[in-house]
């Protein structure tokens, strides 16, 4: 199928409104278009190189917790929550109770994420894993009672306050089946030629437009990307995460799915989905060359601690996975007593490594700030 050529669906007829019928996309994809060519190699190279930081960087998996979080934080604000990075890291005591449920999904979104990516070792890419991953995802506060774990078995919309109102009504869910079987088989459908990049992008517009399940369809459709790509070996590591482009890009993007829909411009999409990925794997890139000089700027200061050496670089190798700590904490971790904790926090604190975060005279909590403003700036 040439791009050229695509027409993305129909509109079906139901009660009292039409609800659309995407072609199936487990076809064989081609193009004429040189750009979009370059935009591909240049965002496979961009891919790789980062890719190659998660197999170079040591301890890579301390770091890659708080991409998840970072990731975790950009997709649910997208959906509306509010919590900051500062705060997603912290215990729900120490969240303002008018942001616990925004925390909460948060949360979720960590977990679900690391349940994908740990069951992705023994299990190819499924549906029965997404599933499982929505059911992680709406477990606890908003969303509990729309079918975590479960395809749809209602009609949904997107946007306004009714069907009738709706900017894009999803298939009705009696058609979900066929659409949902044709997408994952081509997702494993090696007997057509697609580049796996393309392939990608094919699947988050054919997710969204599926909207397979009552709530969360953003986030899962979010989480599908870097999913699709660890599965098939284009990522050792789940690094690279879209939300922060789609974001800064929200207009774009939501107009780009409504382009293919509307006026069948599925080159359009790829377009906007490779340079997604190729501005996300520069700014991840970018992300760990920081991480990097940090750690050895670290390492030289935590060498120069005399006698703490040995508990500041536990501790510190500790603060890269969990970028907070109080002094409990502290004599937990290490266990030692509150006095020689209580000094390390604050030889830390003049070394201008960890920074106290709450100005209270107890429970105080001490941040890697240095650390954490990595990922707000990435």
């Amino acid at each position: 199928m040439n791009f050229a050529n695509f027409k993305s669906g129909a509109w079906r007829q139901q009660f009292q409104y039409k609800s659309f019928f995407p072609a199936p996309v487990n076809v064989e994809w081609t193009w004429n278009d040189p750009r979009l060519n370059v935009l591909l190699e240049k965002t496979g190279r961009a891919l790789s190189e980062l890719n190659a930081y998660t197999r170079i960087v040591p301890d890579v998996n301390l770091f890659i917790r708080m991409h998840i979080l970072t990731e975790a934080n950009r997709s649910s604000r997208i959906e509306g929550t509010r919590t900051k990075i500062a705060e997603d890291i912290l215990p729900i005591e120490e969240i303002a109770p008018e942001k616990r449920d925004d925390w909460r999904e948060v949360q979720n979104y960590v977990a679900a994420m690391e349940h994908a990516v740990a069951a992705l070792e023994t299990l190819p890419l499924s549906f029965r894993l997404l599933k499982d991953t929505h059911a992680i995802l709406l477990s606890r506060g908003r969303g509990m009672d729309k079918g975590p774990g479960k395809i749809r078995t209602s009609q949904n919309w997107i946007g306004g306050n009714s069907i009738a109102q709706a900017v894009f009504v999803p298939p009705h869910h009696e058609d979900l089946p066929p659409l949902i079987a044709d997408l994952e088989a081509f997702w494993h459908n090696d007997a057509i030629q697609v580049p796996l990049l393309v392939r990608a992008a094919i699947s988050h517009y054919q997710f969204e437009t599926l909207h397979p399940f009552q709530d969360g369809n953003g986030r899962i459709g979010r989480l599908l990307i870097p999913l699709y790509l660890i599965d098939k070996k284009l990522l050792a590591k789940p690094s690279l995460y879209l939300s922060a482009f789609l974001e800064r890009h929200r207009v774009e993007y939501y107009d780009a799915l409504t382009r293919v829909r509307v006026s069948n411009d599925l080159r359009g999409w790829c377009h906007f989905f490779l340079q997604a990925v190729y501005e996300t794997a520069a700014s991840g890139k970018n992300t760990f060359e920081r991480i990097l000089a940090l750690t050895q700027e670290m390492n030289s200061t935590v060498t120069s601690l005399g006698r703490r050496t040995q508990n500041a670089h536990r501790l510190v190798q500790r603060l890269y996975s969990t970028p907070y700590v109080t002094i409990p904490e502290v004599e937990a971790f290490l266990n030692i007593q509150r006095n020689p904790a209580a000094k390390l926090v604050e030889t830390l604190q003049h070394a201008g490594i960890l920074s106290e975060m709450t100005g209270s005279r107890r429970n105080r909590i001490y941040l890697f700030k240095r650390y954490l403003d990595l990922f707000h700036e990435s």
